[in-house]
């Protein structure tokens, strides 16, 4: 499965547990680890793990190996690394003080709207 692959099914498994405001940077041409970052937030802890924990689970089904889980126990910002993409899930008061989409500003969005059809 290619890295385009693993970004729109790890989108629609954010989707699906309800994330909002779901980005998709291309980190390609950053010099970046990774090909592509997911942003997205849902508005309380349970969400949240709920979303991440969906993630991991859509990453297994598609037999990718989850990297590492970070933030989980709190469930205020979660990363899920799926190596050529990662997502990260925040709290939405978090998302709003950690402000990633500002940090990668240079990084061109993808679209990933045909995740959610």
């Amino acid at each position: 499965m290619n890295s385009k692959e693993v970004l729109m099914f790890a989108t629609k498994a954010c989707d699906d547990k309800r994330a909002e405001e779901i980005i998709a940077l291309d980190m390609t041409a950053m010099g970046s680890m990774t090909d592509y970052i997911i942003i997205c937030h849902g508005n309380s802890e349970k969400q949240v793990k709920a979303i991440a924990t969906e993630v991991k689970d859509q990453a297994h089904e598609h037999g990718i190996d989850v990297g590492r889980i970070e933030g989980i126990s709190a469930s205020r910002w979660v990363l899920v690394d799926l190596g050529d993409v990662v997502v990260h899930v925040f709290h939405s008061e978090d998302r709003e003080y950690y402000n990633l989409e500002k940090l990668w500003g240079d990084a061109p969005t993808m679209d990933v709207s045909a995740a959610f059809a």
